[in-house]
């Protein structure tokens, strides 16, 4: 730091002020932009080219924005860690594409090793963009404002005028102003030097920070984590282990014991619904009652599980997701034996007023009118709200008030003990025979609550007993979401801070004049063109101003040859013209000292 006293000032080859080029540099900690030479020859300096290119700014932007490119194709294109069936569809209807996007890793975007690289390289590059900054901003934090350049009024803002106060009383004014402002000062001299706006640099390393928390919460979040689903019917229960799931995923690092231990029973499902309106049919409440426990001998306690009311456990959230009915069946044999009792059959919704369908597949116990074992499979359709005969066949309001089932009859082999998985909604008819009517069509059946289907030559009967109801629930667990939701808030802070804060410093300096005045002057610089540091300036040189008043313009001597060298034009409207302001360089814009003071402005 130079001696703001010195006659000779320092300048650069241009002739312009240095101090004020070093004051607008030293405004950030951003690494000086270099000309890119090749890299020396061998190992360490290509390893050294290429370190520098990958922890630079522009680098790590770049990579952000391919990490965001690579994961549209994770959301257009099904996923196998999200759903198989629709991976297997989408190869059955795209032969050509599929092999492609297999290639290329697209059916598993997120695991894939292009997208992991890209990952990584992100990680070590915003690692290596914030560690030496972060240095160097403690060492700004640890330093002093530094000195007043010899030329206050070639800075783009400035205002001067001209006190009776003495130039000890004028500064310690100043330090009073200043700190009142809460800037960082520091006297040297003649003049006193304060600087704010830290929280500018320290919002960017925030955000800066917070991605990386962001992005190591995501990768152990996905992981770690697992999600699965069950239908529970009411008065049924569920037990967290992996045997239990009606469908089941999870992250690669996960394991069955990552599981927590705990189950719980539904005990009602409470589903009402606008019964008129524009809103008919749109439910009013839909919640489970629920008995849980933790551990395997834990104590029970009751709890409601609401849309987007989870019941947490162990770091374990249980959703409620979906909802739907099972008709009660009791299948009798050709001899009237029960080959099913008052069993609940859950059918799938296919509309909002709960049109459902599935599959009833009768698989042990059934003989037919040979005294032969079979199994019998039916096609169901059901209407909670049954409009009618003459209507069709869709329910007309999603409560239980006219329930009706439909039945169309098969018999033979169901499949089920070829040792392949099948769906439990959908009946597999390869090796199943339609139970024909006397028109020699498909045997089928409307049903009313407690009405009986006899099969065709005394194949057996089907009784439609009841309705019950079923509710379907998520579980997930995922690991690191807070870290990830305190990373995002934080970056969004971090990114107000560096957009809306200006890193400024401002000067003040008081000498006495050849006439045995004191004169006072007062500048301001921040980093990149901004309206706020002239109002802000004004503001500090009016409080000044109120303690070191300005002589009346009668007292003013005209400017003499031999007036203070350094002192400016001032800025609003000449010496003791009453509170002064902040303004513009009023000198020749061809001067090279306030063209530089421009330049460092915007530096």
């Amino acid at each position: 730091m130079s001696d703001p006293t010195t006659d000779t000032p320092r300048r650069t080859d241009d002739g312009t002020d240095a101090q004020t080029e070093d004051a607008a540099t030293r405004l950030s900690t951003a690494p000086e932009e270099e000309t890119t030479q090749p890299p020396a020859l061998g190992i360490v300096g290509w390893a050294r080219w290429f370190w520098r290119q990958l922890t630079s700014m522009r680098v790590a932007l770049l990579l952000l924005l391919l990490l965001s490119l690579g994961a549209i194709p994770g959301s257009l294109i099904p996923q196998n860690g999200i759903d198989v069936t629709q991976v297997e569809d989408f190869r059955e209807r795209h032969r050509t594409l599929a092999p492609v996007y297999d290639a290329l890793g697209l059916f598993d975007v997120y695991s894939s090793v292009w997208f992991s690289a890209i990952y990584i390289l992100l990680f070590v590059s915003l690692i290596g963009c914030i560690v030496p900054r972060t240095w160097q901003f403690v060492g700004q934090l640890r330093g002093r404002p530094p000195g007043a350049p010899r030329r206050l009024t070639r800075l783009p803002a400035h205002t001067t005028w001209r006190t009776e106060v003495a130039p000890e009383r004028v500064r310690e004014a100043a330090l009073a102003v200043l700190r009142g402002r809460r800037f960082r000062v520091e006297t040297g001299g003649d003049a006193v030097s304060a600087e704010k706006g830290y929280l500018r640099e320290a919002g960017n390393l925030l955000f800066h920070v917070a991605l990386i928390v962001m992005l190591v919460a995501f990768a152990w979040g996905q992981l770690f984590r697992y999600e699965g689903n069950k239908l529970v019917l009411e008065g049924g229960g569920f037990s967290n282990t992996l045997t239990q799931f009606d469908d089941f995923r999870s992250g690669n690092l996960f394991t069955p014991d990552d599981l927590a231990p705990f189950g719980f029973t539904l005990n009602d499902f409470k589903g009402t619904y606008e019964p008129t309106g524009p809103n008919r049919g749109t439910p009013r409440t839909f919640e489970a009652d629920i008995t849980y426990h933790e551990g395997a001998y834990g104590e029970e306690r009751a709890a409601t599980i609401k849309i987007n009311e989870p019941l947490e456990v162990d770091g374990s959230k249980v959703y409620l997701v979906s909802h739907g009915y099972a008709p009660i069946l009791t299948v009798r044999d050709a001899r009237g034996e029960v080959a099913m009792d008052r069993e609940a059959v859950p059918l799938l919704p296919l509309d909002g007023n709960v049109t459902s369908s599935g599959a009833v597949k009768v698989m042990d116990g059934y003989r037919n009118a040979a005294g032969e074992k079979e199994q019998l499979g039916f096609n169901a359709f059901f209407l909670p709200t049954y409009g009618g005969e003459g209507t069709t066949m869709l329910s007309r309001f999603p409560a239980l008030i006219n329930p009706m089932l439909a039945l169309s009859a098969y018999h033979g082999d169901l499949g089920v003990d070829a040792g392949l998985p099948q769906s439990v909604y959908r009946l597999d008819k390869t090796n199943l025979e339609e139970f024909r009517d006397d028109d020699g069509e498909l045997f089928k059946e409307r049903l009313a609550l407690g009405e009986t289907m006899t099969l065709p030559e005394g194949a057996g009967t089907v009784t439609f007993e009841g309705v019950t109801e079923w509710a379907g629930f998520q579980v997930t667990r995922e690991p690191a979401g807070g870290w990830a939701l305190a990373g995002a808030v934080a970056a969004i802070g971090g990114l107000a801070a560096s957009l809306f804060v200006q890193r400024r410093r401002v000067w003040v300096r008081a000498v006495e004049g050849a006439d045995g005045v004191t004169v006072v002057e007062m500048a301001g610089l921040g980093r990149g063109e901004s309206a706020r540091l002239p109002e802000e300036l004004g503001d500090l040189a009016a409080a000044l101003y109120a303690r070191a008043p300005g002589l009346p313009e009668a007292d003013a001597p005209p400017e003499a040859a031999d007036g203070p060298p350094d002192s400016g034009p001032p800025a609003d409207g000449g010496p003791g013209a009453g509170p002064p302001g902040s303004g513009r360089s009023a000198s020749d814009p061809s001067d090279p000292a306030a063209a530089s003071a421009e330049r460092a402005e915007k530096k």
